[in-house]
């Protein structure tokens, strides 16, 4: 949920910044994307960005996988669901700080 301004709170934009890092690693190796996301992954990032803007836990939120509220349409939980399957391990290497901070939460 957004604060008073309109603005995503700091948890909300750290989801969004570690999703969007995700799909982007995804993007990369499966469909071979270097500097822009493919039609197919900017969609699911657009879909991902505007269900975290709207989440009703806002700032308390726990993780997605922790959620008692499933958000997505099926279609999209499963390519979500896929791509955090694969980019997730392969953060640690590569955004260090984001995967420590997402396995904290």
């Amino acid at each position: 949920m957004t604060d008073t301004s309109g603005k995503p709170g700091p948890r909300i934009t750290r989801e969004q910044n570690t999703v969007a890092t995700m799909i982007h690693l995804w993007c990369r190796n499966q469909h071979g994307s270097t500097l822009k996301l493919c039609p197919e992954c900017t969609a699911l990032l657009d879909y991902a960005h505007a269900r975290l803007a709207h989440c009703p836990f806002g700032e308390a939120k726990s993780t997605c996988a922790r959620c008692p509220v499933h958000c997505y349409k099926k279609d999209q939980r499963e390519a979500i669901k896929a791509v955090m399957r694969w980019a997730g391990p392969r953060m640690i290497w590569q955004h260090p700080f984001l995967a420590v901070r997402h396995l904290i939460d």
